[in-house]
């Protein structure tokens, strides 16, 4: 399923997620800079019709999750159902996030936000431990029973080396992922697809600088060129992540021009963490050799 949402300058913005990571307490609140075009949906249209979809409401007006959940902030607050009555905004998101401000710490509102397009200082942040510190024991676990019972497994995990080289990943500061590939005056430089091993390892492969090497794991193989470099140690290889860019239907021109490799390639999806179940990414074992 291919969902269509709009660029970012067609989107409104509210920071929930970066807010975590910031060394200020502050707000911000910014409407779309481009009108939509007609017909087109911005993403919490999207997001509550699948929603009504998936509860067997189909065709039922996007409104209508709006209304549902501004009714259980409100229950949920214990907070007069007449609140609803005084919200303003535009659309539906726009009044729900008028009620989480009303709601919060600060009792703010949407229009206070919208008469400080750069935002509100709300001061220096304030200590939250013990209102969000959700664990068992009360207290934050450092060293919790599931990840000290795994101990034992990862030491010997440490002499377990089925492969001769184990690869890594790394990013590039000019990359940022594979946002900035199809930026013309960014590619070049240190900003390049290379496999970066070990003096010692590249001469007992016969590899020289530059040249093809062929990296293979269980799930296949790729190539790229050698960056002979003692900034990684004898044993391990690395890889930046975000490459690949030679794949059929790839619309991005100056990244087609230089593709690179794509690392995931090398991966058949039964290298997982035993904890969380998310795929293994790093120390992956490889084979690496001159490419023919």
């Amino acid at each position: 399923v291919v969902l269509p949402p709009p660029p970012p300058s067609q989107s409104a913005h509210f920071d929930f997620a970066f807010n975590g990571f910031a060394v200020h307490n502050q707000v911000r609140y910014t409407r779309a800079a481009v009108p939509l075009e007609d017909g087109r949906m911005d993403e919490s249209e999207i997001h509550a019709r699948l929603v009504l979809a998936v509860s067997g409401l189909h065709g039922a007006p996007p409104s209508a999750v709006d209304d549902q959940a501004i009714g259980t902030a409100l229950t949920r607050a214990g907070a007069p159902k007449e609140l609803a009555a005084g919200l303003t905004g535009e659309n539906g998101p726009e009044r729900r996030l008028d009620l989480m401000l009303r709601l919060g710490p600060y009792g703010l509102t949407l229009e206070q936000l919208l008469a400080h397009p750069h935002g509100i200082d709300l001061g220096p942040l304030k200590p939250r431990v013990t209102e969000v510190l959700r664990t068992r024991s009360g207290r934050i676990e450092l060293l919790p029973e599931p990840i000290a019972a795994d101990l034992p497994r990862l030491r010997r995990a440490l002499g377990d080396r089925p492969a001769p080289l184990v690869l890594v990943g790394r990013r590039h500061l000019r990359s940022n992922n594979s946002w900035m590939h199809n930026v013309g005056s960014l590619t070049g430089g240190s900003n390049v697809c290379t496999l970066q091993i070990h003096p010692d390892d590249a001469a007992r492969l016969g590899l020289v600088d530059g040249a093809t090497a062929r990296i293979e794991s269980s799930g296949g193989g790729i190539e790229a060129p050698a960056e002979i470099t003692d900034t990684v140690r004898s044993g391990v290889v690395s890889l930046p992540h975000g490459w690949g860019h030679s794949r059929p239907g790839t619309r991005m021109a100056v990244a087609a021009a230089h593709p690179g490799a794509n690392v995931n390639q090398l991966l058949d999806g039964t290298l997982l963490d035993p904890l969380s179940g998310t795929a293994v990414l790093n120390a992956i074992p490889v084979s690496v050799t001159p490419a023919l």
